[in-house]
């Protein structure tokens, strides 16, 4: 058994450029993937789509995230599913918010 601390990732994730969120591979496993996401205020997760099942999970703050349908209030304690191929994004506020996201099956994964 592993266990892992989202907000203590997320504090130490790091960002690939200035503009964009901070994020950190929590999990890595043939059938899975867990990041975490450190966006802040005004940042944004673009969006975009993947082959895998999206699940979402609100850890700390408020956001929104987006899909198909438009945009949706999310909070800690929220969890939102994309289905694969399903447009999906999302953006902080006015407030950090932290996500976690499972990515199943893992990509590159042999299906």
């Amino acid at each position: 058994m592993r266990s892992y601390d989202p907000r203590a990732v997320a504090k130490d994730a790091v960002a690939p450029r200035v503009p964009r969120p901070a994020t950190a591979l929590m999990h890595d496993a043939p059938d899975a993937r867990l990041v975490v996401f450190r966006i802040e205020p005004g940042q944004q997760v673009a969006p975009h789509t993947s082959t895998s099942t999206v699940i979402l999970s609100v850890v700390t703050g408020r956001g929104i995230v987006l899909g198909a349908e438009g945009e949706r209030n999310v909070r800690a304690g929220d969890v939102v599913v994309y289905e694969p191929n399903e447009l999906h994004g999302m953006r902080a506020t006015d407030e950090q918010l932290v996500i976690t996201a499972t990515i199943t099956p893992r990509p590159g994964a042999a299906n």
